[in-house]
């Protein structure tokens, strides 16, 4: 019989394995718990680092709070703008709820005390302050003692004109917020009438002779006014378009282009909300409207900067499709993993003024703030963790593949459109 070969190596050390002992078993244990303690710490190392970073950024905003009230100009500029920062890319309900009266407070000083930019930083800084606490008690407490404030600079022809150009923009914000009588609301919009009418074309047909920063004031006043409209009853609407309708038409026809748009999108504005009041209501004078919508829309004068032109353009094809046929130009907001469609003016009108003041801090307060949320009809806040956030996005291969088909059947799509240049010589 051959010799039986020993086995090396591995093969030979499986013979003598020992047993699986209890002391074995003890290592194993603790070597099992010991990576559970490390996870577990990691955690909670984590956690204390998020809240020493969250008690940082409240001392942060306590500080800009304190220093409202400081001697020095340019520490109250400063600390109005890092509150301003703060209040438009977070959510601070709890915060700055337990400390509202004390931001009014500084708000309100700084309004009455302060010189040009530091009276427009505090008119943002109100709006903020408003949009944070959203419509209840504590934003009409806001509103109630920096309203006559407001209105107070608002008419004072005296004072700074871009103090007065805020303080259109903010009270507007503000009384669509804070406001809780209707009445009162009527009478804030009668205050931006006696403003932006004084660009219209006088009754002898004559205009009025307008400097810039006056018609900016103007253009604000009219904005406000319009955002206002939104929230009016069916009968006031009507008196509106009475009175309105046959005179918005002459700001047209205005030198500023920022005017132009007011009034063209504040048009476009009123016949949606009238003909949702009434579907068969009809204005006389439609045809010349259209007349001067369209001729802005393709607006050529060389005398007009050519950004003006492109932005009026694009903005005057919208509106006299609304005009003329009842249409929107229908847009979609993504933030996060919703999204929210601007299907009309009013909601376009309400979208822009909230943008205005919180800016890039916008998709946030989509996805968080209740108030926003409530006025867009968007439901209760859908809090997703970062791991479920981060599996739903799709892979940066997919969207380059994405973009790159995009792009390739744009581009056939243009190329039917485009003129193809024939050699005439081979005719």
């Amino acid at each position: 019989m051959p010799r039986t070969k020993k086995r090396s190596g591995r093969g030979g050390q499986q013979g003598n394995v020992q047993p699986f002992s209890d002391e074995d078993a003890s290592i194993e244990t603790l070597s099992h718990c010991s990576s559970l303690s490390e996870g577990t710490s990691a955690a909670e190392e984590a956690g204390e680092a998020e809240e020493m970073a969250q008690e940082d950024f409240q001392y942060k905003l306590k500080v800009y709070i304190d220093s409202t009230v400081d001697k020095s100009a340019k520490t109250r500029q400063g600390a109005l703008d890092g509150l301003k920062t703060a209040m438009a890319t977070k959510i601070l309900y709890e915060f700055i709820c337990e400390r509202r009266m004390t931001i009014t407070d500084s708000i309100e000083r700084c309004l009455k005390k302060g010189k040009g930019v530091e009276q427009c930083a505090a008119a943002s800084l109100a709006c903020l302050l408003c949009i944070q606490l959203g419509s209840g008690i504590e934003s009409e407490e806001v509103f109630k003692t920096l309203k006559p404030v407001f209105k107070t600079i608002l008419n004072d022809g005296a004072a700074n004109i871009q103090a007065r150009q805020a303080c259109a923009t903010s009270l507007g914000l503000c009384t669509l917020v804070a406001e809780d009588d209707i009445m009162d609301v009527y009478a804030t919009m009668e205050s931006f009438e006696s403003l932006f009418t004084h660009s219209y074309v006088r009754e002898d047909g004559s205009r009025p002779s307008v400097n810039p920063q006056t018609t900016q004031l103007h253009t604000n006043a009219l904005l406000s006014w319009a955002l206002l409209l939104t929230i009016c009853t069916g009968s006031h609407i009507r008196a509106i378009a009475q009175k309105h309708l046959s005179k918005l038409p002459c700001l047209l026809e205005n030198e500023d282009v920022n005017m132009r748009i007011a009034a063209g999108e504040t048009i476009a504005l009123l016949f949606e909300l009238i003909r949702d009041v009434d579907p068969e209501f009809d204005y006389d004078g439609l045809e010349p409207l259209c007349e001067k919508l369209n001729a802005l829309a393709t607006d050529c004068n060389k005398h007009r900067a050519k950004t003006d032109k492109r932005k009026q353009r694009s903005v005057f094809r919208d509106v006299l499709k609304a005009v003329e046929e009842g249409d929107f130009q229908s847009e979609t907001i993504r933030f996060g993993t919703e999204r929210m469609v601007i299907d009309s003016w009013v909601r376009k009108r309400t979208y822009d003024a909230f943008t205005e003041f919180v800016g890039s801090g916008m998709n946030n307060h989509l996805q968080a703030n209740e108030f926003i949320r409530d006025v867009f009809e968007l439901g209760p806040p859908m809090f997703i963790d970062s791991a479920a956030l981060k599996a739903m996005k799709s892979s940066r291969l997919e969207r380059h593949l994405y973009n790159a088909a995009a792009f390739k059947a744009r581009t056939k799509a243009r190329n039917k459109f485009r003129d193809k240049r024939v050699d005439v010589g081979e005719f």
